[in-house]
């Protein structure tokens, strides 16, 4: 029931007060991230961590100039890898066998299909399919906020290629995905804050089959 009763709580927060989110609060909630799952493993994807004051005001104009970004304690930027390699795929299975004490030969034959799968897709294809897995992490970093009580607001609401280029994230192989301010909620700030939490009835919701 905890779980259901945080997400009840949470909801995208429309004004932050500036207060700063403990570092603890913070680590926890990284951690969360780093702990999601990604399609087979790979976790194509790295997360950006923003405090510096002078970088959320130069992203604050190319994100709808929304005030989340810089009154947010943290800024989370997820950012996808913009295309599956072999030197990616390769390097992830090593790791992951190195830290199992397994040998290559154990996994071969799963990462060669992933390796000719991925291989005869496009950039985009693939881009695509990265950035997918960010939003399962976004979804589990929501949760662990919410358990923190941390205020956060995802956010799709800017310019990606903007954001790119301030984060220099090319040079890196990323291209962001979404945006995660973390703080707390404004009380009298906030329009959104004392409304009712509305979602879909359920009987519209799910269908059994």
């Amino acid at each position: 029931m905890q779980v259901l009763e945080n997400l009840n709580w949470r909801y995208a927060t429309k004004s932050m007060n500036g207060t700063p989110v403990p570092q603890e609060k913070v680590d926890y909630i990284l951690d969360a991230i780093r702990l999601s799952a990604s399609s087979s493993g790979l976790q194509p994807y790295e997360i950006l961590v923003i405090t510096d004051q002078e970088v959320k005001e130069k992203i604050k104009p190319i994100a709808w100039n929304q005030s989340q970004i810089t009154d947010a304690s943290h800024v989370l930027v997820f950012a996808a890898w913009d295309n599956y390699t072999p030197e990616r795929i390769n390097g992830v299975f090593k790791y992951n066998n190195e830290q199992r004490n397994l040998p290559d030969s154990v996994t071969d034959d799963y990462r060669n299909m992933l390796l000719t799968s991925y291989t005869a897709k496009t950039a985009e294809e693939n881009f695509t399919h990265a950035a997918k897995q960010a939003y399962i992490a976004l979804g589990t970093a929501l949760i662990a906020a919410a358990e923190q009580e941390v205020d956060s607001t995802p956010m799709e609401g800017f310019d990606p290629a903007a954001l790119d280029e301030i984060l220099d994230l090319k040079s890196k192989g990323l291209r962001s995905v979404v945006v995660l301010p973390l703080g707390y909620r404004n009380e009298e700030g906030d329009w959104l804050v004392n409304m009712k939490k509305v979602r879909t009835p359920k009987e519209k919701f799910i269908t059994v089959v």
